[in-house]
């Protein structure tokens, strides 16, 4: 099992996940809309799975209504920084909305790499809305089998 940094964004995001589980989606369009009429920029904050597979760890983050060339990715030594922006289509008038719940403005999502992967080796594919990254574990991280025999 790896080792991974305490982060307390990530535990607020996950009081944030569980307060919403308990309150449901009561008032979202409203506030949304609030930010909307104000002209604030929306940030939006991507939902993500990271996991290993094969020696690789994967990160899986939804980018909905987000075409190829408009992500932008950027590695540092020990994080990883998603960014993408979503835009109208068309200018609508206020006052011409029955109901305004899709959702524009920036994607930003900053993740702490493990310590034992590659950041120089990274790879990343874009497919129906899904991102996916994955990051080779270095060698020396990779488990190795040992055979010893009891005497």
């Amino acid at each position: 099992m790896a080792i991974i940094r305490w982060s307390p964004i990530r535990e607020l995001e996950e009081m944030r996940r569980n307060l919403d589980k308990l309150f449901g989606e009561y008032g979202e369009p409203v506030a949304r809309q609030h930010l909307i009429s104000k002209g604030a920029p929306a940030s939006l904050v991507p939902g993500i799975d990271i996991f290993e597979r094969k020696g690789e760890i994967v990160i899986k983050a939804d980018l909905p209504g987000i075409e190829k060339d408009q992500i932008e990715l950027l590695i540092t030594k020990d994080t990883l920084t998603m960014k993408a922006e979503v835009k109208k289509e068309e200018e609508i008038a206020k006052e011409d909305y029955y109901v305004q719940e899709r959702s524009f403005g920036t994607y930003m999502r900053t993740v702490q790499l493990p310590q034992d992967v590659d950041p120089a080796k990274a790879r990343a594919s874009f497919k129906n809305g899904v991102l996916e990254i994955v990051f080779p574990k270095k060698e020396e991280a990779k488990a190795t089998e040992i055979k010893v025999d009891i005497s």
